[in-house]
């Protein structure tokens, strides 16, 4: 087990989503930066959608009730294993009694913290992935106890060595295809979109970033119509939205742009106030 000593900001639970159940209303959730909480479970050579533990500018302090191997990946947040900071994508042991805690933010907003075998927690609908009303807990608080795997000969971690590029973490201008409605939009408010930098809103969250600039909005509501991760809507003010892991199936605001997979991973890392920019492929 993993017991929790102190909750973050805001830790989940996540693997790669809960697909298959978008007709009944449930969002596909999972982890915000899939590149970053991929290349911790294959650091230590999990299976990609290994639950791992995501937390968001300040982590949690956990104490370990049973020896696992351990990896970090995304954002510095400073992570000390018993005061001894650790490096991220690099792995470690840990043992009964020793004790995790996150610290300063040094780059990034999203950690991820992985564990040999991937973290037990309830599987709902397939997924691990916490969203309120599907599981029993929207988020990691104190007091909860983590299951883990027992370390076992059946199971090694591979002991990569892993250098990124810290690009992922400071890419301001994200690629985008054109949205639905994006040809019904006049000339002058598609290059507005496509040459304007819009500044992240502390509204923002794992449902949808929101950003303090507005354009303006030739368009009428559409017909509710399906929306994914990473459909940059246009609300009558004149506000973007870009839809992220927690968004609703349906919306019925002009969809003007979507972002790529690669781009919703370059956005979850950025901090409210960075600037981003779209660039149409």
């Amino acid at each position: 087990m993993v017991e929790v000593l102190k909750a973050g900001l805001f830790d989940t639970i996540q693997d790669l989503g809960r697909n298959g159940y978008q007709d009944l209303g449930v969002p596909i959730s999972g982890v915000m930066d899939r590149y970053a909480a991929t290349l911790a479970n294959s650091i230590l050579g999990n299976t990609a959608d290994a639950a791992v533990l995501e937390s968001v500018l300040v982590g949690p302090q956990l104490k370990f009730t049973q020896e696992i191997f351990i990896c970090i990946s995304g954002a510095d947040m400073s992570v000390k294993l018993n005061d001894i900071e650790i490096k991220t994508n690099s792995i470690y042991k840990v043992e009964v009694g020793d004790i995790i805690k996150y610290g300063k933010c040094k780059y990034g907003c999203r950690a991820y913290l992985a564990v040999l075998g991937g973290f037990q927690t309830e599987i709902v609908m397939r997924s691990r992935s916490m969203y309120k009303e599907v599981t029993a807990l929207s988020r990691i608080i104190k007091g909860v106890e983590l299951p883990i795997l027992k370390l076992n000969t059946n199971l090694k971690p591979s002991f990569s060595a892993v250098k990124i590029d810290n690009n992922h973490f400071r890419m301001t201008q994200l690629n985008v295809l054109k949205g639905p409605e994006f040809d019904k939009l006049n000339v002058d408010v598609q290059h507005k979109l496509l040459h304007t930098a819009f500044t992240i809103n502390k509204d923002s969250n794992r449902m949808a970033y929101q950003f303090d600039d507005t354009l303006e909005n030739p368009l009428k509501g559409i017909i509710t119509s399906l929306v994914l991760p990473g459909t940059v809507q246009l609300t009558p003010a004149g506000k973007l939205i870009v839809l992220m892991r927690d968004a609703q199936i349906t919306g019925g605001y002009p969809r003007v742009l979507q972002l790529t997979e690669k781009s919703i991973n370059n956005l979850s890392q950025q901090l409210i106030g960075c600037k981003i920019a779209f660039k149409c492929e």
